[in-house]
């Protein structure tokens, strides 16, 4: 019994010794094939092994790099190609750059099983031996031979993208549809043509290629609405136009042409053809007919029945209006894309500040609460003529509470089509023949009847030299006391303005009584109980007339005298305001006036003997009268 039991308690270390003297075995056995093989084929190709499909088993490094020089042709004779659409290009791998090294793909095969260690060299050669491995050739692939030769594929590929476009010949519409782009991918060819030169076979290799797309490709409806906005003139007009209004305006269509604008536009990621008037062009077109459009609001106009102490309308209130452009604009590319030729302008109404149902206790208007007049002894026709034209430009006329009142801006044009006449003017110096002469005794009437109502002077200019017009009293003679109160107006150079410096409209009505040789300025109002002093240095500094100046008109008869300017001595007045109200003096002011010394002027014709004496006998070019 003592035997058995020590068998069985043996038995695991026989089995592990077993175990391991077979493992020590296989390993002698595997080290000594392995010495034995690797003897065998020493510095040879082991068997099985082949280089791009050529068999190198059992060869030396040199015998297998010079089969494979003589047996592997690819790089010359293959052929690799491009395609696209129906376009071919055909090329050898030596013409894209590659290069085969016999030597080194001999090399790589020969260490193919020497190279992963024991186990892993073993596992290589039993491969080989076995079932075969295929070993890789060794090329060089120089890709900018490559790149050269897919420049010129590009070359014939490559497409720009074209936009698509509209432009004018003269009036007539071009239109030129867009055209895709394409791009051959260099880089990216690149690679798909690396990976087909490694297989060392034929083959096709993908041409990359990206197409682009035009911002714009077709304009043929932008290219109809340009032939249809220049189908026919553009006709502006005014909306609810009356008698008298002005317009309409007609653009040719040559001049919309010129007017016609193309332009790329965004929206939201989307390109499109904008075509229409260019507002630039159609802005300044636009800004120059505003002048004829645009029209000031007119308050209805007055006069006041003293005996009924009522207002009553003279002229009704007229409501203004202003060209609003940029609506204009607006409204005329919308018009001529409807196929719209006649356009009405966008015009913004503004009303006036006084209807005619206005009422005295609207405007605070009750009483008279000045008036002046002046005389004009000795006027000829014209000066009469346009003393009378000019005075009913303010007849009936309002002003506003805290307006600065400006004559130029209801004078208006000075001209013959406007009812003035030609009369005697200061310009240039002299006193010469111009239109409009006379209108100075209007202003200087105005001036001096705010003068003496107390309202603020806030422009005025005295003329160039004393005038015996404005100085003259009823009974004719001159009044110095009256000099330095003259103003003269030459709008829009010379203007005279004053302020309504009170909480009350006032109503001016002017009366010319030619028969009289008067003009009278009346206003009306509330008085606000102010009152004026004021007094004058009279004529100072005078100094004398120069002598005066003959010269000769070949115009006129001889022994003819003519006198064309009048002498005035010059003289410096100074007057001063005293505005009383409420019980103190409210503002004073200094009104002061420089006067130029004045020759008279004789013009005689030819061969007129001793021309002063002519003129003296004639009393013509004598001693003024100021």
């Amino acid at each position: 019994m003592n035997t058995k039991f020590t068998a069985r308690k043996d038995l695991p270390k026989q089995i592990a010794l077993a175990i391991g003297a077979g493992t020590l075995l296989f390993f002698g056995i595997v080290l000594t094939w392995t010495l034995g093989y690797q003897l065998i084929y020493a510095g040879r190709i082991f068997p099985g092994v082949s280089v791009a499909g050529v068999d190198v088993s059992g060869m030396t490094r040199n015998d297998a790099a010079q089969k494979l020089s003589q047996t592997l042709s690819y790089p010359l004779t293959g052929k690799i190609l491009f395609r696209n659409n129906d376009k071919m290009w055909v090329a050898s791998p030596v013409e894209l750059g590659l290069v085969f090294d016999p030597t080194a793909s001999a090399q790589a095969a020969y260490q193919l099983g020497r190279s992963d260690g024991l186990f892993g060299s073993l596992t290589r050669q039993i491969q080989a031996g076995g079932l075969g491995i295929n070993v890789p050739p060794v090329v060089i692939f120089d890709q900018r031979v490559a790149y050269v030769y897919l420049q010129n594929i590009a070359a014939q590929i490559d497409q720009p993208v074209v936009e698509a476009a509209l432009h004018l010949e003269g009036t007539n519409v071009v239109s030129q549809a867009g055209q895709m782009g394409r791009l051959l991918n260099l880089d990216a060819t690149l690679i798909y043509l690396g990976g087909q030169l490694q297989t060392f076979r034929d083959g096709e290799v993908q041409l990359v290629v990206a197409e682009a797309a035009p911002k714009l490709l077709d304009v043929s409806s932008q290219a109809d609405a340009a032939r249809r906005i220049l189908s026919q003139p553009l006709v502006l007009t005014l909306p609810n136009s009356g008698a008298g209004d002005p317009g309409p305006w007609t653009f040719d269509v040559p001049v919309v042409a010129n007017m016609l604008g193309v332009n790329v536009v965004e929206n939201g990621g989307q390109y499109q053809l904008q075509v229409g008037l260019d507002p630039n062009a159609l802005r300044s077109a636009l800004n120059d007919l505003k002048p004829f459009v645009d029209r000031l609001p007119e308050n209805a106009r007055f006069v006041f029945n003293d005996q009924s102490g009522v207002i009553e309308p003279i002229s009704a209130s007229k409501v203004g209006r202003v060209m609003d452009v940029e609506a204009s604009i607006r409204t005329i590319n919308e018009a001529l894309l409807r196929g719209e030729h006649t356009v009405q302008l966008a015009v913004n109404e503004q009303q006036p500040a006084v209807a005619d149902t206005a009422t005295n206790a609207d405007l605070g208007i009750k009483e008279l609460i000045a008036s002046q007049t002046t005389y004009f002894y000795g006027s000829s026709g014209e000066r009469i003529q346009n003393i009378e034209t000019a005075a009913s430009r303010y007849h009936g006329l309002l002003v506003a509470p805290g307006e600065t009142f400006s004559m130029g801006d209801y004078l208006g044009d000075v001209s013959l089509e406007n009812g003035f006449a030609e009369a005697l003017i200061i310009y240039g110096g002299r006193t010469i023949k111009g239109v409009g002469g006379g209108v100075c005794q209007v202003s200087t009437t105005l001036f001096r009847t705010v003068f003496f109502a107390g309202f603020p002077i806030a422009e005025r200019y005295p003329h160039a030299y004393r005038v015996s017009y404005y100085e003259m009293n009823a009974s004719g003679h001159v009044d110095p006391t009256m000099a330095g109160l003259d103003a003269t107006v030459y709008f829009p150079l010379v203007d005279f303005k004053f302020v309504n410096d009170t909480p009350y409209w006032l109503l001016m009505e002017t009366y010319v009584d030619v028969s009289a040789r008067t003009i009278t300025w009346k206003i009306y109002s509330t008085s606000d109980g102010r009152t004026v002093d004021w007094e004058t240095t009279g004529v100072t500094n005078t100094v004398p007339a120069p002598p005066p100046l003959f010269e000769e008109n070949p115009e006129l008869k001889a022994g003819q005298i003519k006198q064309v300017d009048y002498a005035a001595n010059g003289a410096d007045v100074t007057v001063t305001r005293t505005v009383y109200r409420n019980g103190g003096v409210y503002f004073t002011d200094t009104i002061q006036t420089h006067y130029e010394p004045w020759h008279a002027i004789c013009q005689y014709g030819p061969d007129t003997e001793d021309p002063e004496k002519a003129a003296k006998r004639k009393n013509l070019c004598l001693s003024p009268n100021v």
